[in-house]
């Protein structure tokens, strides 16, 4: 029974903590992710739709949100309960790296194909829907050069930046906690501020990976068929035709986007969890 109530503290919470969150700072903050989206975007900002309709593609967003970020947080607690007690102290900052990596590995099985529809919605100039965007692109691209194209690129950019991320997040949470709580737990605001500055580091060191992401991602189906659309050879011709400022392209609205979404995703997160654990122990 004992078990069984860790596992529901363990699970319960990090499942709906993360679904709250990831719903939330996706909701909030989704017009400046159509805006780099857009300046990334290989026919330019303008052409990709501009200031217009920045709420396009919000529908796929909403209904993967949740899902992909719940589980998240449930791959990478579990990580961290099971695999903390058995490291030495030394080696708890790989613990959080390791977990967050492959935490992210997993939320990409969700988020790649609503990113695909989402993205291809925010930069296609006419009005059509993303029912009929998943459908073509499955019908003419198939299920892994379409719905899941761009995959590989995903896990890479998610992999360095969650590691970056989740690292510089737990550093700063110890350290605050030691140096200015007496080791007492960090109020959900703190954690929150915590998690917009882990955010803004990774977000601002992974921009080039997030935009060769985009850019395969809305490859056109010809490019795609002859296998040019690998991540070196994206990387290289964006540096090629544009140099740092195109692999940097979109990089104020992503770190900005990032900045603000830490501190939302974050503090909601353990808002969520600590009212979901208060539940379960029936101290709320």
């Amino acid at each position: 029974m004992g078990l069984k109530i860790e596992e529901e503290k363990l699970y319960l919470p990090s499942f709906i903590g993360g679904g709250v969150a990831g719903l939330t700072v996706d909701l909030v903050l989704f017009p400046l992710d159509t805006l780099k989206t857009r300046l990334q975007a290989e026919h330019g900002f303008h052409r990709a739709g501009g200031f217009n309709g920045i709420y396009k593609g919000i529908g796929p967003q909403a209904i993967g949100s949740a899902p992909q970020a719940a589980l998240f947080f449930v791959t990478y607690e579990t990580i961290k309960y099971y695999l903390e007690p058995s490291v030495p102290k030394y080696g708890v900052p790989a613990v959080h790296m390791v977990g967050a990596s492959i935490a992210e590995v997993m939320a990409c099985l969700i988020r790649v194909p609503i990113e695909v529809v989402k993205q291809r919605r925010q930069t296609h100039p006419g009005n059509k829907s993303s029912m009929r965007i998943a459908l073509s692109a499955y019908k003419h691209e198939g299920f892994r050069k379409g719905l899941y194209r761009g995959f590989g690129s995903t896990v890479l950019r998610e992999i360095p930046f969650s590691a970056i991320q989740f690292s510089i997040l737990e550093y700063l949470r110890s350290w605050f906690r030691k140096n200015f709580k007496n080791n007492i737990p960090l109020e959900s605001y703190e954690v929150a501020v915590c998690g917009s500055i882990a955010g803004g580091i990774a977000a601002a060191v992974t921009t080039p990976l997030d935009v060769a992401k985009t850019r395969i991602m809305l490859a056109n189906r010809k490019q795609v068929r002859t296998g040019q659309v690998t991540i070196r050879n994206t990387l290289r011709n964006i540096y090629a035709s544009d140099g740092f400022k195109g692999l940097f392209a979109g990089f104020v609205p992503r770190v900005m986007w990032i900045t603000i979404g830490g501190y939302i995703f974050f503090g909601s997160y353990d808002f969520s969890k600590n009212m979901c654990n208060a539940l379960l122990t029936g101290e709320y």
